[in-house]
């Protein structure tokens, strides 16, 4: 199995602890899709369990993580619950995530959702291939049962891929301004306490873009057609295909280039300001 590619730092976490005096010094790290590491979500059901993958972080520990989810075509769980409030961004197939009574609401690819600690729900998918990026604030991710519900005072949120707000240069100063066929971005959530924030990042087929961020961790999941990845440390261009990720902290810089017929999505979850230029 092919390793992740990781230039300038020795572990997924690295990123997330970096001493304040290193803020300026840029590190990247680059994980292809191939080299994710599959097990269980949830170990206690064996194989009826979904496939779940670390990205970065680590989801068992006490620390924010985002991962790949793999459910087979017809899965549908019990009612449960979860200790910790997540997000998600469907990646490919039809995944539906409510309440246990809710009609079915199937989110296609780059839907997005949140799931409130503590409130009970189900998750099912049909898809012939269904894959989702997940994210969390704090760990470790675990499933409880429906007895232990509570209502922590946030409430789901279900945003349909359909019902995306697309903004492209003319709305917002980090992209460039264009004739209407440049990069375009969705926001989906901010954390005013933290300043972090998560967006999707639409590039445009055939484009080439450079990602240049401030001091500041920056991550990003490819959510649709591949691309061809490249950063000031790799020694060549990096075929990202959906489900990879690419990840930096400081002053960093990212070459992208659309290599498909269609637009490529991006997940970026950033505190730190960035710039995109084609």
């Amino acid at each position: 199995m092919t390793k992740p590619i990781i230039a300038a730092a020795t572990a997924i976490s690295m990123l997330a602890s970096l001493p304040a005096a290193a803020a300026d010094t840029p590190h990247y790290e680059v994980v292809e899709f191939d080299a994710v590491e599959w097990g269980a979500l949830n170990p206690a059901r064996g194989d009826a369990s979904p496939r779940a993958g670390d990205l970065w972080g680590d989801r068992t520990r006490d620390e924010a993580s985002g991962f790949l989810v793999r459910f087979d075509e017809g899965f549908s769980s019990p009612p449960h619950i979860h200790n910790v409030t997540y997000r998600g961004v469907v990646i490919g197939g039809a995944i539906h995530n409510d309440d246990p009574e809710a009609a079915p609401l199937w989110l296609l690819p780059s839907s997005f959702w949140t799931q409130p600690a503590g409130e009970d729900h189900v998750t099912a998918a049909r898809g012939a291939f269904n894959m989702a990026y997940i994210e969390i604030d704090s760990g470790p991710y675990l499933v409880r049962p429906s007895a232990e519900a509570v209502d922590n005072g946030e409430r789901p949120i279900n945003v349909a891929a359909s019902n995306l707000v697309w903004l492209d240069g003319g709305d917002v100063t980090f992209l460039p301004v264009s004739d209407g066929s440049s990069a375009q971005t969705a926001f989906l959530w901010a954390d005013r306490e933290t300043g972090e924030r998560g967006s999707l990042l639409r590039l445009p087929a055939g484009s080439s873009s450079r990602i240049a961020t401030n001091a500041g961790p920056l991550r990003a999941v490819v959510t649709s057609a591949g691309i061809r990845y490249t950063n000031p440390q790799t020694t060549g261009e990096v075929a990202l295909g959906a489900g990879s990720y690419f990840g930096s902290m400081g002053n960093a810089v990212h070459t992208i280039s659309c290599d498909a017929e269609d637009d490529c999505l991006l997940y970026m979850r950033t505190s730190a300001a960035f710039t995109l230029a084609e």
